[in-house]
C-alpha cells in the first residue's frame, strides 16, 4: 500500500514557475514508476510526465516537454514536478500516482493516487 500526498500548487501568472511535490509513504518506494498527471473542470485525466523507479529515464506530454521536469529522490520518498514558464492552458488539478515497476502515461494502469493540487495560472 502507498499513500501519496501532493503540495506545492497554488495561483502564478503566466510565465510564472511552480514546484510540485508528492510525498510517498512506505518504504518500497523506489519498487514504483510514478506519474503526474493533470485534470482540467468538465476534460478527462491527462498524463503529464513520468519517472522510472531509479530515476534513470523519464517521458513527457507533448503539451509540456520542454517546460516540466519531473525528478524523484528515492530517499526522501518524494517525487517532483518543476513546472516553467506556465500557461494558462496549464490550470488544472495535478496528481501525482505510483504503479509498480515500470511508468505508463495511460492513468487507468496506476494503482496509487495522491488527492491533488490546485494549480492556476492567470493570464
Amino acid at each position: 500500500q502507498v499513500q501519496l500526498v501532493e503540495s506545492g500548487g497554488g495561483l502564478v501568472q503566466a510565465g510564472g514557475s511552480l514546484r510540485l511535490s508528492c510525498a510517498a509513504s512506505g518504504r518500497t518506494f523506489s519498487l514504483y514508476a510514478m506519474g503526474w498527471f493533470r485534470q482540467a473542470p468538465g476534460k478527462e485525466r491527462q498524463f503529464v510526465a513520468g519517472i522510472a523507479r531509479s530515476d534513470s529515464a523519464s517521458i513527457y506530454a507533448d503539451s509540456v516537454k520542454g517546460r516540466f521536469t519531473i525528478s524523484r529522490d528515492n530517499a526522501k520518498n518524494t517525487v517532483y514536478l518543476q513546472m516553467n514558464s506556465l500557461k494558462p492552458e496549464d490550470t488544472a488539478v495535478y496528481y501525482c500516482a505510483a504503479r509498480l515497476f515500470s511508468t505508463r502515461i495511460n492513468h487507468d494502469e496506476y494503482d496509487y493516487w495522491g488527492q491533488g493540487t490546485q494549480v492556476t495560472v492567470s493570464s
